[in-house]
């Protein structure tokens, strides 16, 4: 899904060796939440934003059917989950931490590349992936940080250059909010200018359909 080129391997081995040590993602994850050794700016304030409406159902992509097949429990629907994240502070600067470390350490790779198939859903573990997989590692990481999985949903997008780009739209009290690989600020979706096409519904497993809402064309933030 995501045109995205792989990085030289003698970079990626020994970055690889200091990010996937003996910790693991135990490590990401306990830094990430008590901000340990970090050199990450302090976040802003999240902004007001507004929900993105959905208009109707739509189906998931293929390669999100095989991994909901391989990882049943990834793709569970729990309705006594909060369909919203209530911000704080504290809660927003997990999710801009999460976002911007993730990109920092997953080196971004076609699943062409990758897995030698056109589109693969999975968990960046080997510390390489492209959009989907890198936001998949960031929506496991706010859960296990506590965040309700149920107001974190995989979305399919439209990117500036016309190409299909999967994101992480983070659904708060505040307006609908975005993860993405692309950049290391978290936007309000009416800033991304991405054309929203599809995300995982709040209400069931399935899909919803964003009726091809276009954002404001914005330049990435490095």
């Amino acid at each position: 899904m995501c045109g995205i080129t792989l990085r030289t391997s003698a970079r990626c081995s020994k970055r690889l060796d200091r990010i996937f040590g003996s910790a693991g993602l135990a490590a990401i994850i306990l830094s990430v939440m008590a901000g340990a050794g970090s050199a990450l700016a302090s976040p802003q304030s999240p902004r007001l934003g507004d929900a993105l409406l959905t208009v109707g159902a739509a189906g998931p992509t293929p390669a999100w059917i095989e991994f909901c097949t391989h990882m049943p429990q990834e793709c569970a629907h729990n309705p006594s989950e909060p369909d919203t994240i209530v911000l704080d502070q504290e809660i927003w600067k997990t999710i801009v931490d999460v976002n911007e470390r993730v990109n920092k350490e997953i080196l971004p790779v076609t699943d062409q590349d990758h897995w030698g198939v056109a589109d693969r859903w999975d968990y960046p573990d080997d510390g390489l992936g492209d959009c989907e997989d890198i936001q998949l590692l960031k929506r496991r990481l706010l859960t296990q940080a506590g965040l309700p999985q149920r107001a974190l949903r995989m979305t399919v997008v439209i990117d500036e250059l016309g190409a299909g780009h999967a994101v992480l739209m983070a659904r708060t009290d505040r307006g609908d909010y975005i993860l993405d690989n692309k950049r290391k600020a978290v936007l309000p979706w009416q800033q991304t200018g991405y054309r929203y096409v599809k995300r995982e519904g709040s209400d069931s497993a399935d899909w919803v359909w964003l009726g091809n809402q276009a954002a404001p064309i914005v330049t990435a933030t490095k």
